[in-house]
């Protein structure tokens, strides 16, 4: 009775990760539904409902080209439930919604995806044009007239307050990019081909101090799919389920303003009130690191290090080493496997619990995970367990 009513993550599927692919951003969304309906060892008949981040954004297709409704009508979805939006705890927090669901008895299989187009679109401006305004309102009218529209710039002010308040260090920094980089080589997908030294990092370009050009994410076209099953529909699946054994994403201050603290320390915080998991029983982490820094924040907020403590935790890379006693970002990250917006995170961890990493599977018998997107205003956190 107890696994009835919980929710799973069955089935998990990928698409192509490039950089300005032409593949079309559905077509790359039914690819990683494919898969992942494979994996389930489930049909589409038995699908019956959609989740989603942030929705189709017609006026930033590189950012959302695919909704909801499109992949409902594309494969013929009855759905009983569906959702998609910008306005809730992050990327993942469409799987929050899913799960949510499932709970409730609202649907027994929920595609959660997240496809992104920005190389792309970036590339071919004529076909996805580059947002434009004449006018800007919002929080968009303290930055833009600055040319700091980047979130760069806003996590590089909370970084500084690292260096200056504790001591955090550029070399101790890198060790989030050199990790992911070690890790992509190893990942088929990832865009990454090559490790990273701390030379190249240190003598790499700055983009917003501490941030260097190594520090950001870069900008990838591909889709990728989770899932969510209710525990009473477990015998239709064909795989190993995945448990969702805790979620969370706490806002305090919903806008990109700077708040005292980012929305991922509260989150972590609330994650641990609603599972009898500890810290110490996490065997593998995957992190936000839409900039190498938020990863550090990730790990103060969860309780791995205390606060202030991330860039000592992380020193020399061998804690977080896939051999380390916290592997992190084993996929490489989207410093390193592209920028798969938050989704590839659960993607990841669900891989590792399942043992199927291939050349980066962690060594042991990984039975709880970590994955987490957002961090600055929103933040979602999952704690995934293989029961």
């Amino acid at each position: 009775m107890m696994a009835a009513r919980e929710a799973y993550i069955s089935g998990v599927g990928q698409s192509q990760v490039g950089m300005k692919l032409t593949r079309h951003p559905l077509l790359l969304t039914l690819d990683a539904v494919r898969e992942a309906l494979a994996e389930a060892g489930l049909s589409i008949g038995q699908i019956d409902g959609v989740s989603t981040y942030p929705g189709r954004m017609a006026a930033y297709l590189g950012f959302s080209p695919v909704g909801a409704d499109e992949l409902i009508d594309a494969l013929g979805i009855r759905a009983r439930w569906y959702a998609g939006g910008p306005e809730i705890t992050s990327q993942l927090g469409a799987v929050v919604a899913a799960a949510t669901a499932v709970r409730a008895g609202l649907a027994r299989h929920v595609i959660c995806f997240r496809t992104v187009y920005e190389a792309a679109a970036m590339a071919r401006p004529e076909e996805y044009p580059p947002l434009r305004r004449e006018r800007v309102d919002g929080n968009s009218q303290w930055v833009a007239p600055f040319n700091a529209t980047s979130a760069a710039n806003w996590t590089a002010q909370y970084a500084m307050r690292h260096v200056k308040r504790y001591g955090l260090t550029r070399e101790q920094l890198a060790q989030i990019a050199i990790n992911d980089h070690a890790n992509a080589v190893l990942n088929p997908r990832a865009i990454v081909k090559e490790p990273l030294t701390l030379d190249a990092y240190l003598s790499a370009r700055m983009i917003s101090s501490p941030l260097c050009l190594y520090d950001c994410d870069r900008y990838s076209d591909a889709s990728t799919v989770l899932i969510v099953s209710a525990g009473e529909a477990l015998d239709e699946v064909k795989c190993t389920p995945i448990r969702i054994a805790a979620m969370a994403g706490v806002v305090e201050r919903h806008s990109w303003d700077q708040a005292e603290w980012m929305a991922c320390y509260p989150t972590g915080q609330e994650l641990w009130k609603h599972t009898d998991y500890k810290p110490s029983d996490v065997d593998t982490v995957q992190l936000y690191d839409g900039f190498s820094f938020q990863a550090i924040t990730w790990l103060e907020a969860l309780g791995f290090c205390g606060v202030g403590e991330g860039g000592k935790f992380i020193e020399g890379g061998k804690r977080i080493a896939r051999d380390g006693e916290l592997p992190l970002n084993t996929f490489g990250g989207q410093l390193g496997a592209g920028r798969l917006h938050g989704f590839g995170f659960a993607h990841e961890a669900v891989t590792q619990l399942r043992g199927k990493g291939g050349a980066r599977q962690i060594p042991g018998d990984p039975r709880v995970a970590v994955a987490t997107s957002g961090g600055g205003p929103l933040a979602t956190a999952l704690l995934l367990a293989r029961d």
